[in-house]
């Protein structure tokens, strides 16, 4: 277990969908503690398993000093109109930008037990469960943004000393 380096925006794995997790074992119990180890540090929300190379359907949080994870989550509900929130990213370091969220959110997945985990809330919390279901699913916060705001998210990207 460990903190594990974060993958960066142009890593394949970062555009492919996670793969359900059928089998809790000692690889799995070891993703979790090295999610949780890697979100607990200053200024992390979340991370989600395929920005440490893993492609499986987990993440961890860290919500003002909550931190916890969840396996195969799905996000089952948002609620709210949809509103510009600021927001940034692990995997595309230095940008921040107004990523088109709702303001409530609802995931549902399971612990390291199988037992049934729910995850939800408002501002912060809902933002970091929609942002780490995407990349789950092979989506940035990128591709949340206006068209306008990508644009200039895109050429910050390719201009970055880290891209």
């Amino acid at each position: 277990m460990s903190v594990r380096d974060i993958r960066l925006f142009g890593d394949p794995v970062l555009r492919s969908a996670c793969a359900p997790i059928d089998d809790i074992d000692d690889g799995v119990r070891a993703l979790v503690r090295d999610l949780l180890e890697t979100v607990a540090l200053p200024g992390r929300a979340g991370v989600a398993a395929n920005q440490i190379g893993v492609g499986l359907r987990a993440f961890s949080y860290n919500i003002d000093g909550d931190i916890g994870y969840i396996l195969n989550p799905t996000l089952v509900e948002v609620s709210g109109d949809p509103v510009p929130m600021g927001e940034g990213c692990l995997s595309v370091p230095g940008l921040w930008h107004d990523a088109i969220r709702h303001p409530h959110a609802k995931v549902v997945g399971i612990d390291l037990d199988g037992n049934e985990l729910v995850l939800e809330g408002d501002g912060l919390l809902a933002q970091a469960l929609q942002h780490e279901t995407d990349h789950l699913d092979g989506k940035l916060f990128l591709d949340r943004l206006t068209p306008e705001d990508r644009r200039t998210a895109m050429r910050e990207v390719r201009e970055s000393a880290w891209f």
